[in-house]
């Protein structure tokens, strides 16, 4: 990104919003915060520019971003099991959403951060020999993407499919003496496991204990425009109230009887929800963390502002073209 932006912030604007959201879609958004934000950091400071918008990109994409495949998010796998489709059938309805999502926050950046994208960098960054191409772990990669379609036709469970290529890129790792065994079981993050198991339990328990008889009446039924963005505009709303995962656990009994439009209509409100309060997902707070931890902590207020000019337009955008793909492609 900093030999081929040429020096200009906007061009490396679009850059960090294009590998953000192919990394969101394929790797998860946990992959886009933890690997990328601290590779634009670094970017921007090399070629001596202003980091905010580029950094800020990071956190929206990985939430935004994270639309397009059951393996971006957490809360796609969940409702991916909740609505029925194939693998191929949820990437071709979520795709345009995906798309537009993405189209919205770019538009935004542009005039919301026009006078950092407009400040002339220190310096640009002078073509040297860049590094090989992982070839064989991209190789994995698009191997397991592959196997994830496979597996949802075959009605394998797509874990299967993951646990294949983490199998083969540990065990190659362990053979070229790359990585110790501690840190693949550290990698494997088993506290976060629980956590997520632990937090499943509470709100299912939350749920049939009077939270679901509460908010089953504010879930519309049927998959009409109205309806899809009402349950969107909720599932956003419960997002930022008790952050993404809680919510879609939540929603989900609730929606899935009217079939896999209002499951979707779910996943859009928890994935772009979040990009309006720092509590809205997991991600959000990694990449606050990962900030102060590079001595620029973000202000709440132009989060906020920014959350609040990117949100609901990205949200009913991809709430039409949702309705727009149940129509043409059947739900």
């Amino acid at each position: 990104m900093a030999r081929t932006s040429a020096g200009s912030p906007r061009r490396l604007l679009a850059q960090v919003f294009a590998v953000a959201a192919v990394t969101t879609a394929v790797l998860s958004l946990d992959a886009t915060v933890v690997l990328l934000t601290p590779v634009v950091f670094a970017t921007a400071a090399r070629l001596e520019m202003r980091a905010r918008p580029h950094v800020y990109a990071c956190t929206h994409l990985a939430n935004s971003g994270s639309l397009l495949l059951p393996v971006s998010n957490l809360t796609n796998l969940l409702a991916f099991a909740a609505s029925g489709l194939a693998f191929g059938r949820f990437a071709a309805l979520m795709a345009v959403p995906w798309l537009a999502a993405v189209g919205v926050e770019y538009a935004v950046f542009g005039r919301f951060f026009a006078a950092d994208l407009s400040a002339r960098p220190g310096r640009t960054a002078h073509p040297g020999p860049g590094p090989g191409l992982p070839v064989f772990t991209l190789v994995v990669v698009a191997l397991t993407l592959a196997g994830f379609a496979g597996a949802s036709a075959a009605g394998i469970n797509p874990a299967w499919a993951a646990f294949a290529g983490a199998a083969i890129l540990a065990v190659r790792a362990l053979a070229r003496r790359t990585v110790a065994p501690p840190a693949l079981v550290r990698a494997a993050d088993l506290p976060f496991l629980l956590f997520v198991l632990g937090l499943g339990i509470v709100v299912r328990a939350v749920t049939d204990n009077g939270l679901g008889a509460a908010l089953a009446p504010l879930v519309p039924g049927g998959t009409s425009l109205p309806a899809l963005l009402a349950t969107a505009a909720l599932a956003a709303a419960l997002a930022n109230v008790c952050n993404n995962l809680p919510a879609v656990l939540v929603l989900l009994p609730l929606a899935a009887p009217s079939g896999a439009g209002a499951v979707l209509a779910v996943l859009l409100g928890v994935n772009i929800g979040p990009n309006l309060t720092y509590t809205g997902s997991l991600a959000t707070l990694l990449w606050r963390r990962i900030l102060h931890h590079h001595g620029s902590a973000p202000d709440l207020g132009e989060f906020t502002k920014l959350g609040l000019l990117t949100v609901p337009a990205a949200l009913v955008l991809g709430v039409l073209a949702l309705w727009a793909g149940l129509h043409l492609l059947g739900g």
